[in-house]
């Protein structure tokens, strides 16, 4: 039998062994060919988009499909609009509450620095026409008017009874008074419902006519408290008012109170704290700024500052516990003005000045209530008043106190230029002057009396 070699059959085995990884190595670089060539889509099986197949062809130098270059410009005018306006919305956010804030308080200051000292001081008043021009009951605004603005341009006007006869008679009116004001003017009337009611006690008005707050309060119903707000600040706003000198949060606390009485909502505190905030609201929806009278509280009295010395025996708790409760629900609720009643407090200011002078019960209304609003004084010809100060002595001493709006000087030069020479003295500052005109401004520009810059 014939044997191989084992040395001629070991090359031999070699040689199959080489042969077999090469034909491997083909035909796995043969398939992968075939896989790759089989995968890559064709037109007309569809590509993803035209945006990939058209770069593809203008490689090969191949014309693009039909459309293909409408749909890739579409897409990319998709993207840049949709970029654009993504852009847009990141350099233009929407405006919010303290943007809106920040821009009237610049607008303020702008006018502000264009006025001069004296031009400031008289922002400080709101005083009658009567006082204003000189003629003995106004019911028309003409020339007169004009050249008394210009000369003494007041922060604003006060209007009873015995200026308003019609409604087109007191909408002409008002509507010439502000046309001749460089800056607007606030328009203010006493219009509480019930017995004091400049507007609703005349029946051409044709205003709407409210039982006394008392019996107002007497339903415990506050959505008539938020009716008379709503339904007085909306009426007398079509004939060009824009403050009013309500709702009164007093409390009827003391039965020989004579001026007060059905006026204020109630005896309970809690419930006149209520009907308070509720009618607030009211005024607050109707656009009509709105006054919170006579703080600290006039309903424990029993004597009228109309005419002579008021008083207050009362602590600071104990005024707390009663008296600030319904001032405390009305600044809460937004109330635009706390008007100061001129009634001592003996027991909280340790002397007999009148809290439309008291630093002390301003700073408690300030600090305590925390009412970063517009401060305004009752009338100053009250008695309580002008029984013991000059026009220029309370004026000053106001100012000192902190208020911001002066009502009804009994002399209204003598009051501007008591200011000014305190001012020249330096027993008030320029920047006192100024704090309080600011926030004038700022009240106007944000209720739509001073019109935005164009």
């Amino acid at each position: 039998m014939n044997r191989e070699n084992p040395q001629r059959k070991f090359p031999r085995v070699i040689g199959l062994v080489a042969w077999s990884l090469v034909m491997l190595a083909l035909g796995a670089a043969l398939g992968a060919w075939l896989t790759a060539h089989s995968a890559a889509p064709s037109s007309a099986d569809g590509a993803d988009s035209a945006s990939s197949s058209v770069p593809v062809q203008a490689s090969e130098g191949l014309e693009p499909e039909p459309g293909a270059e409408a749909s890739q410009a579409a897409a990319e005018q998709s993207d840049d609009t949709e970029g654009e306006q993504e852009a847009e919305s990141a350099a233009e956010p929407e405006e919010t509450e303290a943007d809106s804030d920040a821009a009237i308080t610049a607008r303020a200051r702008e006018i502000l620095a264009s006025m001069t000292l004296e031009e400031q001081v008289y922002q400080m008043f709101i005083v009658t026409p009567e006082t204003l021009t000189g003629v003995a009951t106004v019911i028309q605004a003409g020339a007169t008017t004009k050249a008394a603005l210009q000369a003494h341009p007041v922060g604003g006007l006060v209007y009873f009874a015995a200026n308003i006869l019609t409604p087109e008679q007191c909408t002409t009116m008002i509507s010439n008074t502000q046309s001749y004001s460089e800056i607007g003017l606030f328009i203010a009337v006493d219009e509480e419902g019930g017995r004091v009611a400049r507007i609703g006690s005349n029946s051409a008005m044709g205003t709407t006519s409210f039982s006394s707050m008392s019996t107002i309060g007497s339903t415990g119903d506050v959505s008539k408290a938020y009716e008379v707000g709503s339904t007085i600040g909306t009426e007398i706003a079509q004939f060009g008012f824009n403050l009013d000198f309500a709702p009164v949060a007093d409390v009827n606390s003391n039965p020989n109170n004579t001026v007060i009485g059905d006026r204020a909502f109630g005896s309970d505190p809690e419930l006149v704290a209520e009907m308070v905030a509720s009618a607030v609201q009211g005024f607050r929806d109707s656009g009509m700024l709105c006054t919170l009278k006579h703080f600290p509280g006039h309903g424990d009295t029993d004597t009228d500052s109309h005419y002579g010395y008021t008083e207050v025996l009362k602590t600071l708790q104990e005024l707390r516990s009663v008296e600030f409760l319904p001032f405390q629900a009305g600044i809460d609720a937004g109330a635009d003005f706390v008007m100061m009643g001129h009634i001592s407090v003996p027991e909280v200011t340790g002397d007999n000045t009148p809290a439309s002078l008291s630093a002390t019960m301003i700073g408690i209304l300030r600090d305590e209530l925390n009412f970063q609003g517009l401060i305004i004084t009752d009338s100053m010809v009250m008695s309580a008043i002008t029984d013991r100060y000059t026009s220029a002595q309370a004026a000053v001493l106001a100012v000192q106190a902190g208020v911001d709006v002066i009502l009804e000087p009994s002399s209204l030069t003598g009051a501007v230029q008591g200011i000014l020479s305190a001012v020249e003295e330096g027993t008030i500052s320029v920047e006192r002057i100024q704090e309080s005109v600011l926030k004038i401004l700022e009240v106007k520009l944000r209720s739509g009396i001073i019109a935005p810059a164009s």
